[in-house]
């Protein structure tokens, strides 16, 4: 009897021992797993997920840049070097600042050195659009840099004549007499000032770049005037008549510089747009400069740029006549831009 005792009495203990190791084990399962998921879990959700999605639209953004028209990103609009820089830029300013309020497309004119650099702001893609001369059209086109979509209007024309001009008192009163003469220029690419008296000097039988005494390149049709007025040269060329734009200040011009040869008519010159110009911006501006000829407060802004009286619609088959006349002349439009 007393060995049965003894061994339940065993028995108790070992399973008591048993239940003792079983509750151990439950109490330590629960307080690992729950670590594991409260630590790893939230911080992949909290670190990695939000941050993707804005990172790529914020570079895409940064890539892209202001809108073009827009006070950060202006439209720029490279003006002919034709008259002093300061009258230029005061009657195109008062344009660009109409087609804002118009439109809400910000311009913003500028004027460079010469007409070479004009035409390179254009096709290396500094400048968006252009008033250009006809040679400086034809040019910057054929590089595939320009189109025009309006011409300008002069005395109700949209074509102009060119004027070889010589002080009174030179004795110079033909083209032949230009020999061993110092020559006054607007620019090497100014189209009345150069392109058409070099191939009228060369079909009178005198090489400007030989017979010539100098060329002198005065950086305007005002200033090729002045100088002949000066004696600084005994000749020059401009558009028909510059000697208007220097009237007020010297009365007497024309008087003392007088014409000797007319050119025959030259298309006038033309606001252009580079071809990857976006079209809906530039039919916005085109609309709003053609606007300026219904009013008169338009029109003495138009006049206050390069004398314009009006503005057309042109595509570049308006310049196919002044091709033709360099064509018939026997000289590239590169030969003449040396």
């Amino acid at each position: 009897m007393k060995r049965w005792v003894w061994l339940f009495a065993v028995v108790g203990v070992l399973a008591l021992a048993l239940a003792g190791c079983g509750s151990e084990k439950a109490t330590e399962a629960p307080t690992e797993q729950p670590k594991a998921e409260m630590t790893e879990a939230p911080v992949e959700k909290a670190t990695e997920a939000p941050k993707e999605e804005p990172t790529e639209a914020a570079t895409e953004a940064a890539e892209e840049g202001p809108a073009l028209g827009t006070e950060e990103n202006p439209v720029i609009w490279v003006l002919t070097p034709s008259q002093d820089t300061q009258k230029v830029l005061a009657g195109a300013e008062p344009i660009a600042q109409y087609i804002e309020e118009k439109t809400g497309i910000v311009i913003k004119p500028v004027v460079p050195t010469d007409y070479t650099a004009q035409q390179e702001a254009l096709c290396s893609g500094e400048a968006h659009m252009a008033a250009l001369n006809t040679f400086g059209y034809v040019r910057a086109h054929e590089r595939g840099c320009a189109d025009v979509a309006l011409v300008s209007v002069r005395y109700g024309a949209t074509s102009y004549k060119g004027q070889i001009i010589a002080g009174a008192d030179t004795g110079i009163e033909k083209v032949e007499d230009l020999r061993g003469k110092t020559f006054c220029r607007p620019d090497p690419e100014s189209t009345s000032g150069w392109v058409i008296p070099k191939l009228t000097m060369l079909a009178a039988g005198i090489d400007p770049e030989k017979d010539l005494k100098e060329i002198v390149d005065t950086g305007g049709h005002d200033t090729t005037v002045i100088g002949v007025y000066n004696g600084d040269c005994d000749a020059g060329a401009t558009f028909q008549d510059a000697r208007v734009l220097v009237e007020d200040k010297y009365p007497d011009v024309k008087e003392k510089v007088v014409v000797i040869a007319t050119s025959a008519p030259i298309p006038n010159d033309n606001i252009s747009f580079r071809p990857d110009f976006p079209e809906d911006l530039k039919q916005q501006i085109v609309d709003a400069l053609l606007s300026l000829n219904e009013t008169e407060e338009g029109k003495e802004m138009l006049k206050g740029l390069f004398s314009w009286q009006g503005l057309e619609p042109a595509d570049d088959s308006f310049y196919d006549g002044f091709r033709q006349q360099l064509e018939a002349a026997g000289i590239s439009i590169e030969e003449l831009g040396k």
